[in-house]
């Protein structure tokens, strides 16, 4: 099968389109600060009134985590907006708000969860073998693993109702807001 004598022209034609939707896609820097911050304060909220209706550990523990899912919530905000709007361009409102829902939901759930395997495993790297041996990376590995199926276990449950309510009303919001 041979290609057309345009088809470099049309490669590059696409690949200018697709750039341009990217940047089209990157929010200002003013509305990634002012939603991280919001957005932020949001899942920390959600996670300390969890947390303090349940009467759980110790105030300061309590303050750790809400302060993990605030500090993971404020930096997951810019990557949802960006995926949100890249997934919404042109589409109708439905669409815009499935997009942000779903945007929002998996960049604020995938960071938190990073975060907490990162505090997981500095916590358990003072029993770990010497860095960058073969156990040493098999103990990295696991504990991840480890960390991330206990924070789906028990950490997501954290995000609701509040989290959920948050996330409902940034779709909303989303959707208003002029393309």
């Amino acid at each position: 099968m041979t290609l057309p004598a345009n088809s470099a022209a049309h490669g590059r034609a696409g690949s200018s389109a697709f750039s341009a939707r990217l940047r089209r896609a990157v929010p200002s820097i003013g509305t990634a600060l002012a939603g991280a911050v919001m957005w932020g304060l949001a899942m920390g909220a959600s996670a300390y009134a969890n947390l303090l209706l349940g009467a759980w550990e110790t105030p300061a523990k309590l303050q750790f985590v809400a302060a993990l899912f605030a500090v993971s919530g404020a930096v997951a905000f810019p990557p949802g907006l960006f995926l949100a709007r890249l997934f919404s361009q042109g589409r109708r409102a439905e669409a815009s708000f499935a997009a942000a829902f779903i945007s929002f939901a998996v960049a604020t759930m995938a960071m938190t969860a990073a975060l907490y395997a990162l505090q997981y495993r500095l916590y358990y790297s003072a029993w770990h073998a010497e860095t960058f041996s073969v156990t040493w990376a098999f103990q990295l590995v696991f504990t991840a693993l480890a960390a991330l199926y206990q924070f789906a276990v028990l950490g997501v449950r954290l995000f609701f109702p509040l989290g959920f309510a948050a996330l409902f009303a940034v779709a909303i919001w989303f959707t208003r807001r002029p393309r």
